[in-house]
């Protein structure tokens, strides 16, 4: 149901996640303040017995109207983790370590440095990866480039074809001027999920070839 704040300002459209229990919700709404003639920000109440925090939720006012709109924006609340399967943790500790850190710095709306931390996130993962399967080249791979890495050390078509874009895309996070026009933050974690993905698969499949051999 809309509401109407005491200045007649009318909102209809609400947070649907609390920053903090991160349930989905229809919050309370307590009170607002206008920052200036464009913006305002609305005290909203998690309506969940076992949280019932108050956050602020941030909004757009229309100048010729008393129309408001969210921003999709809130205060921050408590950071949530990426939970990865114990293969993946053993391959590469670091890479999620550090997918977590930058995960968490998107969750604090630093867009412009998150982006590099999941690029060396990646990088972590790839050469972590390769060097499980070639220990005999763990220095080579330390040192080489990451494309060359994939190209050269992983075998996988599929791990190879999301590796490499997401290596792409990584990349121009990292760089002055972006080549991947069109794509963004959210197709580098795309691809780096499928990367993933992949690495996972592979790794049950050896493991059940291994565990149960053809007689």
């Amino acid at each position: 149901m809309p509401v109407q704040t005491s200045n007649g300002r009318i909102i209809d459209n609400f947070p649907k996640e609390c920053p903090y229990c991160h349930n989905l919700i229809k919050p309370v709404f307590l009170s607002s303040h206008e920052i200036n003639r464009q913006s305002m920000e609305a005290i909203m109440i998690c309506p969940n017995d076992d949280c019932s925090r108050a956050f602020i939720a941030y909004y757009t006012i229309y100048l010729n109207n008393k129309d408001t709109t969210f921003t999709g924006r809130t205060s921050i609340g408590t950071l949530v983790s990426k939970s990865f399967s114990e293969s993946i943790k053993v391959i590469s500790p670091q890479f999620v370590i550090i997918y977590n850190q930058a995960y968490a710095s998107e969750q604090q709306g630093l867009f412009e440095i998150c982006g590099v931390g999941y690029r060396k996130a990646l990088e972590f993962l790839i050469k972590d990866y390769t060097i499980s399967k070639n220990e005999e080249a763990k220095e080579k791979i330390e040192k080489a480039p990451l494309a060359e890495v994939i190209k050269k050390y992983v075998d996988d078509s599929k791990i190879k074809s999301v590796a490499t874009r997401a290596v792409w895309l990584g990349n121009d996070e990292t760089h002055y001027l972006r080549k991947w026009e069109g794509r963004d933050l959210q197709d580098l974690k795309r691809l780096i999920d499928l990367t993933v993905h992949w690495i996972e698969m592979e790794t049950l499949t050896l493991e059940f070839e291994k565990e149960m051999p053809e007689k």
